[in-house]
């Protein structure tokens, strides 16, 4: 236990466990979850340490993701964000030394806001606004903040999901051009992650122990996504979005 937990008390092994749980069902079966585990581990964990720690985890769930809907996913979509993501993942490496906690939070939270706000009112009242989220302007800013708020706190996945939403793809598609997506920017991100001091060994160590975990999870969000109607699955990742988004708002301004 000492050689993969460290010192780590036992609370924080049992947030451990319940954050890799969550980041396979997240990562399977319901987007919007991915800003719990992000939180739970902010709050008994360094901050440094703890998004480490994550990014690990997000890693090995992207693997399992990316392999069971390797049919689904869209690439029109993947790489049409992929360019303005990197931007953004170099934007979050050199800011991030410059930015608190605060002002991260506060950004990301107003920015899945409004995302949120825009797909209500196309979703309600401008039911004609369909070409809005296929503009190449748009797709270059979700692009770029989704990776500026995965390279600072793994905290991507709200602006994907409102993004992937608009985008109104199947539930199967959803899944697998959200997995890939991660994939290819969660590994890109693990050496940067290495060179910041945030992966070290004693994180991957840590991981280790979690992969059962994160397969259980997984295992669990194939199932409940298949058993979830589309315009459910939609309606739960738009109020989970738009709640975690809330959430990290209202922290950021009492601190």
């Amino acid at each position: 236990m000492n050689f993969l937990f460290d010192s780590f008390s036992g609370l924080q092994i049992v947030f451990l466990i319940f954050s890799a749980v969550l980041i396979g069902i997240n990562k399977t079966g319901i987007p919007g979850l991915g800003l719990i585990p992000v939180v739970m581990l902010a709050l008994t964990f360094d901050t440094k340490i703890s998004t480490g720690l994550q990014l690990v985890m997000l890693c090995t769930a992207d693997l399992a993701a990316a392999a069971w809907y390797r049919r689904s996913a869209n690439w029109k979509i993947v790489l049409k964000l992929i360019p303005a993501a990197l931007t953004g993942i170099a934007g979050g490496h050199f800011l991030i030394h410059q930015l608190n906690d605060k002002t991260m939070q506060l950004t990301i939270g107003v920015i899945v806001i409004i995302l949120g706000i825009v797909t209500i009112i196309r979703e309600f009242w401008l039911k004609d606004a369909a070409k809005i989220p296929s503009h190449w302007a748009f797709a270059l800013v979700v692009g770029f903040f989704a990776g500026f708020s995965t390279q600072v706190a793994n905290a991507a996945g709200p602006v994907m999901a409102l993004y992937l939403i608009s985008m109104r793809l199947p539930k199967e598609e959803y899944m697998g051009t959200s997995a890939w997506y991660f994939m290819i920017l969660n590994w890109l991100k693990l050496p940067i992650f290495a060179m910041e001091g945030r992966v070290t060994m004693l994180s991957l160590k840590t991981d280790l122990a979690m992969f059962p975990f994160i397969a259980v999870g997984a295992a669990l969000g194939i199932i409940m996504l298949n058993k979830m109607p589309k315009k459910f699955f939609n309606r739960l990742v738009l109020i989970l979005s738009m709640s975690a988004a809330i959430w990290m708002v209202i922290k950021a301004l009492m601190h």
